[in-house]
């Protein structure tokens, strides 16, 4: 789904892109380490500072990257345009992701899947268009946030079947995602890496 207008605000800020930049990317470079080359995905890309920042932070040669809203992706464009081919940018949906099956060598999920109300499906979509032993690279937001009375008045989510850190670790490793490395901030935010097994089937 869309972000609200005030969520659109939040996320559209130089603050917001100072924690991406000096916190969120760093926690998951330490966690996943960094990719050397390859090609990469960004789920939910915004107006593409997390695409940016696969190229400088995690060193990926090539980024595609997509959004739901059409207004972000413009923006996401815009700003990755000095990395010319190397970067693609489109509007599309993560739980039907335009790419061939085994595309990438990483998938990156900076804040988006709790916002898809089919979220099991994107992470199935995940799985497939990662490469035999490629990582996913995911920070989430999780149920406690969700559902909490003051964010439900700001904030538009899906409220019905959102995920605790537990249960999306699980739902990871049902979808053939092995998490690696996972840390949580109580029950609001979780930081999580998982590799598809380095074998296809």
């Amino acid at each position: 789904m869309r972000l609200n207008r005030v969520e659109y605000t939040m996320m559209n800020n130089p603050l917001r892109a100072s924690i991406q930049r000096r916190f969120e990317a760093r926690r998951l470079l330490r966690m996943g380490g960094p990719l050397g080359g390859g090609a990469a995905l960004e789920i939910g890309c915004g107006r593409g500072v997390g695409t940016q920042l696969i190229f400088e932070v995690f060193g990926a040669n090539r980024v595609d990257a997509f959004d739901l809203d059409p207004r972000m992706a413009e923006q996401a464009r815009r700003r990755v345009a000095r990395y010319g081919d190397r970067a693609r940018i489109w509007v599309g949906d993560a739980t039907a992701i335009a790419a061939p099956d085994a595309s990438y060598d990483a998938v990156f999920d900076f804040g988006i899947i709790h916002h898809i109300p089919r979220w099991r499906d994107a992470l199935a979509e995940v799985r497939r268009v990662l490469k035999p032993g490629g990582r996913f690279y995911a920070e989430e937001i999780l149920s406690d946030f969700i559902h909490n009375p003051v964010v439900r008045r700001l904030l538009d989510h899906p409220l019905e079947d959102r995920f605790d850190a537990a249960t999306f670790s699980a739902a990871l490793a049902e979808h053939g995602l092995t998490p690696l490395e996972s840390s949580a901030f109580g029950g609001w935010v979780a930081w999580v890496v998982a590799a598809k097994a380095a074998t296809a089937g």
